[in-house]
């Protein structure tokens, strides 16, 4: 059974009503009406040698009771009429069974016909699983986050050349739209006016703004960083590169990585097991002329495999886990993801923001000593993340006037009456301007190993002379390495990066940390079926990243994480998030699904040879020698089981995830 196929068989969706808000009301009711049924059972009295006695007492546990087993018990039905139906006993058929004897024997029992007062276990454990089904439900509907935060990408509404403003839905092919400087294109179409360089990381994961001129195409979503320009609409609704991507993520959750829930596998054997038991020990005591020890043995012994333990084994480590991880800033969203996670062994980086920090940062300078003085002054007043670059790597930017805006080739500005310009080969090619072989050199060397570079060029009556050249690149981060040696020791066997930026800029960043493979110039759609090549090859994959051109990866990856510091999207199509931009949490990761599942085994264990054990003692295989076991007894080894595996699950609190 696979994730999917688990929330459905459950009835887990909205459709039927079986919604997380739906979960938590019915727990706090059923617990609210548990407490008087625990507190007025005449063997919880008698175990904590307390009494009480008031008129009605009776009563509480066959009306609180009921009401708990038809309100708070109702999902579980459904459930098992559904597991029936589908011919796939699992949980809910267990948790059925147990409640629905359970309340057949108490309600027998109010009418004399049994002595098997069972209203406040009934009541218990119907309370336990609304709580484990609560805590499950919550990472239901992450498909609709994500396609929601993607759509959060567009503007609400878009300015033509007249003057009229249009909601995005109203827009049509041929619209002549105007984006003015810092503002975002509101569908995909054609520069027919003007030039910009556009931040399209977003969707390509190029860290560089590209510049755009009239005949370029334009992508809705992207922001142009520099200066107006008129867009003519191509494309729109669905029509748009954004909304594939918004497909994109929705067919890789649907198709994302499968995983048996181990409670339901446990579940459908204990069902089996169970059922098998209670007919077995009925013939038996029937055929030795014991009609009521038939009946009572085969209560017990369905009573008895009522899954306490079994059903707090997962969700107690899995909200154990989440809180533990959380504190450590680890935010667990897939119960399924943080289970799969301990199988992994490729893990798949996005460059831009999550290996890098996502800004560049000046790696060098050539040519005299005033340069880079000169250069922040000339850029001192532009947006341009490589102008700020330069700006900060200055100690004492130049005073400068007149600046003036090159869109898609530099700046410009006058400095003590001095024409310079700051820009890149496009500026170089309009001016004609030659740049001295030393320069050359250096900048062939930079952009050799990635770089982005740029020239400081002083204009005047003769010809342009080009004074510097400046080398940027997008920073490795510097706990990048530490996060690659720590998940090499933790066994996994291919360290891969993907990214949107060029050859040379990726290839150089691979070097620098060592990683086996590196995906360069790859767009959205490459990026995911990237994921799919490498699950292909017998990989376990997870993906991590931080942007809307991951969230396809993200979403088709084993297990998707997304860095905190990134966008909306990234963050829902993910199943696990880590709050800071530290990619050493991923190997934190694997550690929390490693602790977590030996957990869950060793819970499982228990609450499985409990039953073991159990079961044959409560049919009466001992009887012989004296020894029965009595539901009441049984009832105390529920108990115990329970308080065990729950103490076991605290034991995760010992786990260190940050190094």
């Amino acid at each position: 059974m696979d994730a999917h196929d688990h929330h459905d068989h459950h009835g887990h969706d909205k459709h039927a009503g079986h919604d997380p808000e739906m979960f938590r009301r019915k727990f706090w009711l059923s617990l609210a009406l548990t407490v008087p049924v625990v507190v007025t059972s005449e063997m919880v009295m008698d175990w904590f040698g307390y009494s009480l006695d008031f008129p009605g007492i009776s009563w509480v546990g066959p009306v609180l009771g009921s009401v708990v087993f038809f309100y708070g018990g109702w999902p579980f039905l459904v459930g098992a009429v559904r597991e029936v139906r589908d011919r796939a006993p699992g949980m809910m058929l267990l948790i059925s069974m147990a409640i629905t004897v359970a309340y057949v024997a108490s309600l027998a029992t109010a009418v004399d016909v049994f002595d098997l007062d069972f209203w406040w276990e009934l009541a218990a454990l119907v309370t336990i699983m609304l709580l484990g089904h609560w805590q499950e439900m919550k990472a239901i509907g992450q498909a609709q986050g994500a396609l929601a935060a993607l759509a959060a990408l567009l503007p609400d509404e878009a300015e033509l050349v007249t003057g009229e403003r249009k909601s995005i839905d109203e827009l049509r092919p041929g619209d002549v739209l105007l984006v003015r400087s810092g503002g975002r294109v509101p569908a995909d179409g054609r520069i027919v006016e003007g030039a910009a360089e556009l931040d399209e990381s977003m969707i390509t994961g190029e860290s560089r703004p590209v510049p755009r001129g009239t005949g370029d195409r334009v992508v809705a979503g992207t922001v142009a960083t520099d200066s107006s320009i008129r867009v003519r609409v191509e494309a729109v609704g669905e029509d748009t590169a954004l909304a594939g991507i918004q497909r994109l993520v929705a067919q890789a959750q649907e198709s994302s990585g499968r995983a048996q829930v181990l409670a339901d596998r446990f579940a459908a054997l204990l069902f089996y097991i169970a059922t098998a038991a209670a007919a077995v020990t009925f013939v038996a005591w029937w055929a030795l002329g014991d009609a009521d020890q038939a009946v009572v043995r085969t209560v017990t012994v369905l009573v008895i495999a009522c899954p306490h333990a079994l059903g707090l084994a997962i969700p107690l480590v899995i909200a154990l886990s989440t809180a533990v991880s959380a504190r450590a800033g680890i935010l667990v969203k897939d119960r399924l993801a943080l289970e799969r996670m301990r199988t992994v062994d490729a893990v798949l980086f996005d460059k831009t923001g999550t290996l890098t920090k996502g800004a560049h940062k000046v790696t060098g300078v050539a040519g005299g000593e005033d340069v880079l003085s000169l250069a922040a002054g000339v850029e001192a007043d532009s947006e341009h993340p490589l102008a700020k670059a330069i700006v900060a790597a200055a100690d004492r930017p130049a005073q400068a006037s007149n600046f003036r805006s090159l869109p898609g080739r530099g700046v410009q500005a006058s400095i003590n009456s001095i024409e310079y310009a700051v820009g890149g080969p496009a500026l170089l090619r309009e001016l004609g301007a030659r740049v001295p072989d030393d320069l050359a050199r250096k900048a062939e060397e930079w952009a050799e190993r990635g770089a982005a570079v740029l020239h400081l060029i002083r204009l005047g009556t003769g010809e342009p002379e080009v004074r510097g050249a400046f080398a940027l690149e997008d920073e490795v981060r510097p706990e990048a390495r530490q996060a690659i040696a720590e998940l090499r020791e933790s066994g996994v066997r291919k360290i891969a990066m993907i990214t949107g930026d060029a050859r040379a800029v990726a290839d150089s960043v691979g070097a620098q940390l060592g990683l086996d493979e590196v995906f360069a110039e790859v767009l959205p759609a490459d990026k995911d079926r990237t994921v799919a090549d490498l699950q292909s090859r017998g990989h376990t994959v997870a993906m991590v990243g931080d942007g809307v051109n991951d969230a396809p990866a993200l979403a088709r990856a084993d297990v998707g994480i997304a860095i905190g510091a990134g966008t909306d999207v990234a963050i829902e199509s993910a199943g696990v998030v880590l709050a800071s931009s530290d990619p050493r949490g991923v190997a934190g990761v694997i550690r929390l699904s490693r602790a977590s599942y030996r957990k869950m085994i060793q819970n499982l264990g228990w609450a499985a040879g409990y039953n073991i054990l159990a079961i044959p003692l409560a049919a009466g295989v001992l009887a012989w020698a004296g020894i029965t076991l009595s539901p009441a007894i049984g009832a105390v080894l529920m108990s115990a089981s329970t308080i065990i595996v729950a103490l076991n699950a605290q034991l995760l609190r010992k786990v260190h995830l940050t190094p």
